[in-house]
């Protein structure tokens, strides 16, 4: 199981440069060049969690594994993109390929980096791309529309009709699909459509590091702005970024620390990305390994089972949980047994993100 996010904005925002650090790649695109990303880029991301390291030291084991995230640097935007326009169709075909949408935006003042439209203004920047996004969504819910108003006998196409019209009057007013609060019902009509602005958004406000960890006045307003969208927004600095990945342990702690950080804006990136996705983590702790497993939030004890292998989900028994916080505090599995704070649970448990798993299956 993966999940991708797609990193997109107008030229000149930084998303290239987060990207490379997101990968730790060694060298970041020259800063003026308008479509650095012609084609995607991909990499994969270790999502960061500390739990991992405190379940190491108690089971003693040397090997940790996090779960990850797919990452994906989709090329630059201009307007007209929806018609086709610089890399429209490209951009447009690769953004309906991801799960949720990280769109940076330049919230920092350079003379030396030329902003595309000569100023820079986030919110006008997001809502250039949010454009785009709606005209092509608007679109795709035109077509269905008028295939299921001629379907007079479906009950089925003939029910999807009010909630098509209603999100198409949405568009008329610049709102996308996440910003509805549509219901499961709502959300079924129009699944088939794969509505681009339907997907989980959160706009990265990338700072100057003079701006770091407040942000300023651009960021303020995106954040104004995202709460009207149905989107998330956080603050980071491409830049710094880029150079933390390059130092040393010691050197990025006593640097962060200069800046006013706690931990590295890339942590909070991937994240943010994960929480805005749905996604949970549940643990196994052994002797081999300290593991993270990729869950949607929701989920019940079998399905979480058969991440690790399709067996343990069909032949699922129960599965002997304790949270986090009690496997930490009794010192693990063994300690929560003799505490009562090991529990057995069954078929219709839903697991917590945190929760120290084993499974018992048969087969």
């Amino acid at each position: 199981m993966g999940f991708s996010c797609g990193i997109v904005g107008l030229p000149n925002v930084g998303k290239s440069t987060l990207f490379n650090a997101l990968t730790q790649s060694a060298k970041a695109e020259a800063a003026n060049y308008p479509f650095c990303t012609i084609d995607p880029n991909t990499g994969l991301v270790s999502v960061p969690d500390d739990r991992l390291w405190a379940l190491q030291k108690i089971v003693k084991t040397q090997k940790v594994v996090p779960t990850q995230i797919e990452i994906v640097d989709i090329a630059g935007l201009v307007k007209g993109a929806h018609q086709g326009a610089g890399k429209g169709n490209a951009f447009l075909s690769n953004v309906k390929g991801v799960d949720a949408i990280l769109h940076v935006v330049r919230c920092f003042d350079d003379d030396d980096i030329i902003h595309v439209d000569g100023s820079i203004d986030p919110v006008r920047d997001i809502e250039v791309i949010d454009l785009e996004l709606i005209m092509k969504d608007e679109e795709t819910v035109k077509a269905k529309l008028e295939r299921c108003t001629k379907k007079r006998m479906d009950k089925e196409a003939q029910a999807a009709i009010p909630t098509l019209e209603k999100v198409l009057a949405a568009f008329t007013e610049l709102k996308p699909a996440r910003a509805l609060d549509l219901s499961e019902e709502e959300l079924a009509h129009i699944a088939e459509c794969q509505l681009i602005t339907a997907k989980p958004m959160l706009f990265v406000c990338n700072v100057a590091d003079s701006d770091l960890p407040k942000g300023n006045a651009y960021a303020e307003a995106v954040a104004a702005h995202a709460a009207t969208v149905g989107a998330c927004s956080i603050i980071i600095s491409s830049k710094i970024e880029e150079e933390l990945v390059q130092l040393e342990p010691d050197e990025r702690a006593m640097f962060m620390e200069d800046l006013g950080l706690t931990e590295p804006g890339l942590n909070v990136l991937v994240r943010a990305g994960y929480d805005i996705l749905g996604l949970a983590v549940y643990f196994t702790a052994g002797e081999i390994e300290v593991r993270a497993w990729q869950i949607e939030k929701g989920w019940k004890a079998p399905k979480c089972a058969g991440v690790i292998h399709g067996d343990f989900e069909a032949g699922f028994i129960r599965a002997e949980v304790a949270s986090y916080d009690d496997y930490i505090a009794n010192q693990g599995e063994k300690g929560c047994r003799e505490t009562g704070k090991l529990r057995a649970e069954g078929k219709d448990y839903v697991v917590q993100d945190g929760d120290v798993v084993h499974f018992l299956f048969s087969g």
